[in-house]
């Protein structure tokens, strides 16, 4: 067997489970994935996968070619590194991935004057709480908060971000203790541990929001209070920190990329730049009132 796409096939398979996804993943239609699975079982006269319980799963014969697949995408990923660490321009495609929170809220002024001052480079943003895959090459840096970063990357640790208790005005003013409730998260507890920390530990959390800006909209609808970072909510209209709430020092921010890639022109200068504006706002991301 020496045809990469029989290779991709049985990677396929076995990160999705199911033909269909499968299919979706190498976007081709599910009886191409059949049609091709049947033909490499014939020719290996030996069934790769088996349906167990409605996934399928390797055999024993298709184990070790489930091994070799992953040697085999691990050594393409590896040169495709190698090769974009060694261009040299100042040009091109660039891949920056962080929290949308953070895009929108603390760093979009600062992307857009990377892009005028860079106008060769071809900057793309992936927002998502999701660590991208750096291996993979699903970004060339990534901006994350994490009090544990994977340990291969390279990069700088900046400093820690604040959250501290937010609602609108009236609010607290119009809402008897009883009723007031926290926004929270979708897998919160009943009484989560990050509650604990504020200056209403025995307030419940009330609508659970999984996405932060959506929580932000309902803080700002007068829907409850809301343990927010503070770069987001001390410079949002309407929205005013809980009388006595301090900024409570949470995860690190770290600036990341693969050791493959840091040597390349473009990764360089766009890690100084992302240092740099993240550093002149610390005391915004700290929640120190006097610089928020």
């Amino acid at each position: 067997m020496n045809a990469w796409d029989d290779y991709r096939i049985i990677l396929a398979l076995e990160r999705s489970g199911s033909v269909r996804g499968a299919a979706q993943a190498l976007s081709v239609n599910h009886a191409t994935v059949s049609r091709r699975l049947a033909a490499l079982n014939r020719r290996l006269d030996a069934a790769v996968f088996e349906r167990i319980e409605g996934r399928y799963r390797a055999t024993a014969q298709g184990k070790p070619l489930v091994a070799g697949a992953l040697r085999m995408e691990e050594a393409a990923y590896a040169a495709e590194r190698e090769m974009a660490g060694l261009d040299q321009s100042m040009s091109g495609r660039l891949t920056l991935s962080l929290p949308d929170v953070v895009a929108k809220c603390l760093l979009m002024e600062d992307l857009g004057r990377f892009c005028h001052e860079h106008p060769d480079i071809e900057l793309v943003l992936h927002t998502s709480h999701s660590f991208a895959d750096l291996d993979r090459r699903e970004a060339d840096l990534v901006l994350r908060i994490s009090n544990h970063p994977p340990d291969h990357l390279v990069g700088r640790r900046l400093f820690k971000y604040a959250r501290s208790c937010y609602c609108a005005p009236h609010y607290l003013a119009n809402t008897a203790f009883a009723r007031l409730r926290w926004l929270g998260w979708p897998d919160d507890a009943d009484r989560p541990e990050w509650v604990q920390e504020t200056v209403f530990p025995d307030v419940p959390v009330g609508m659970r929001i999984e996405d932060p800006m959506v929580r932000h909209a309902a803080a700002l609808a007068g829907h409850g209070l809301i343990f927010d970072a503070c770069f987001v909510a001390d410079r949002a209209a309407g929205l005013v920190r809980v009388p006595g709430a301090l900024p409570i020092l949470d995860r690190d921010i770290w600036v990341l990329t693969h050791p493959d890639m840091k040597a390349a022109p473009k990764v360089a200068v766009l890690f100084r730049f992302l240092v740099e504006a993240i550093s002149l706002k610390r005391g915004l991301i700290e929640g120190r009132p006097a610089t928020a």
